[in-house]
């Protein structure tokens, strides 16, 4: 078998969380300021933490904790106001918070089943969009006391919705019916739908410097690269390597070509998914630091190669992803036979 270095100088700040970790956000304002989404007992039932994080030196310090009475799975920060965040929750909510008054601004309560998803755009920087188990996609101005649009015309339940960061009207949504959609927040009905994989499509991001380039994630265990211009033609490449689901995949800030995958594997990947190179997409870096499934991973939008991901092991780790894997994590829970959510 393959041995991995368990260099330390890799890791620049680890922290223990009291809950499962779900998904992890990086300020686009402070360059060591993370958000961390936290749910107990799977996500099946339990209470939920929105963790606010300063990194320091080798720790993460918490800054403010929202305490909820359910699950914490995704969250966003506002692109105009360092202390604005946006978070979502297993009992349907939508919540808007002040991080310089500590105050719940606003909180939306129209989704009927679990948020898994919420983004809010860099491009118009005015709206936000979520994702959630009654199939539907609503988009939020956060200065009005209801969303603007709803769209249903997907068929399962919503894993992922994301913005362009290119076009403002621009975002696209992935499901477990299996298809990628792409909207326009003018139009009721999708503009593009792409039935991407044969299994639920966890998620997807856009690439950061080509806004025709997408990628999906999927329960199949391969991320998929597509260009918006040739979709009938099926996918530009397949990366495969994951044992299991993929669950976040996240387009570098930094370098167009680089692309990181957290999975039920345990592991988190990078790849360097270079279209001009004639051997094909090759994954240079794998990290398998955590001891249960990595459900969050972000880059650090100030410094290169910065990433943090959180995990079902409790715990959120910030490292360099161009050094050696750092050490595994100690703790945590098992994940036993549960499903995951």
């Amino acid at each position: 078998p393959r041995k991995k270095s368990r260099s330390l100088s890799t890791m620049i700040a680890r922290s223990q969380l009291e809950f499962m970790g779900y998904s992890v956000a990086w300020s686009p304002f402070n360059s060591g300021r993370i958000s961390v989404s936290t749910s107990q007992h799977f996500g099946i039932v339990g209470n939920g933490k929105q963790i606010i994080m300063d990194m320091k030196s080798k720790s993460l310090s918490k800054v403010h904790v929202e305490e909820m009475a359910d699950g914490c799975f995704d969250s966003a920060w506002s692109q105009t106001s360092e202390n604005h965040l946006v978070y979502v929750c297993g009992d349907g909510s939508v919540t808007l918070l002040d991080l310089a008054s500590k105050k719940r601004v606003r909180t939306y309560k129209e989704h009927t089943a679990e948020v898994y998803s919420v983004d809010w755009s860099g491009a118009n920087k005015r709206y936000i969009v979520t994702g959630a188990w009654d199939n539907l996609v609503k988009v939020w101005n956060p200065e009005r006391t209801q969303c603007v649009r709803t769209f249903s015309e997907h068929k399962n339940c919503i894993y992922s919705t994301v913005w362009s960061p290119h076009e403002p009207e621009l975002f696209a949504s992935t499901s477990g019916d299996c298809t990628l959609k792409l909207w326009d927040m003018n139009d009721k009905k999708a503009i593009q739908t792409i039935p991407a994989h044969k299994y639920e499509i966890l998620t997807m991001d856009w690439n950061k410097y080509d806004k025709h380039i997408i990628a999906t994630g999927s329960v199949d265990k391969t991320i998929k690269i597509w260009d918006r211009r040739a979709l009938d033609k099926g996918e530009l490449c397949m990366l495969e390597g994951h044992d299991f689901a993929v669950r976040r995949i996240k387009w570098s800030p930094h370098k167009p070509d680089i692309l990181a995958s957290a999975s039920y594997d345990m592991s988190l990947r990078i790849w360097d998914v270079n279209r001009d190179q004639k051997s094909g997409p090759q994954k240079f870096n794998e990290f398998d630091h955590h001891t249960e499934f990595v459900l969050g991973v972000d880059f650090n939008n100030y410094m290169e190669n910065i990433v943090a991901t959180c995990s079902w092991d409790e715990t959120v780790t910030v490292f360099d992803v161009s050094k050696p894997p750092p050490a595994k994590a100690k703790g945590g829970s098992s994940s036993g036979s549960q499903k995951p959510k």
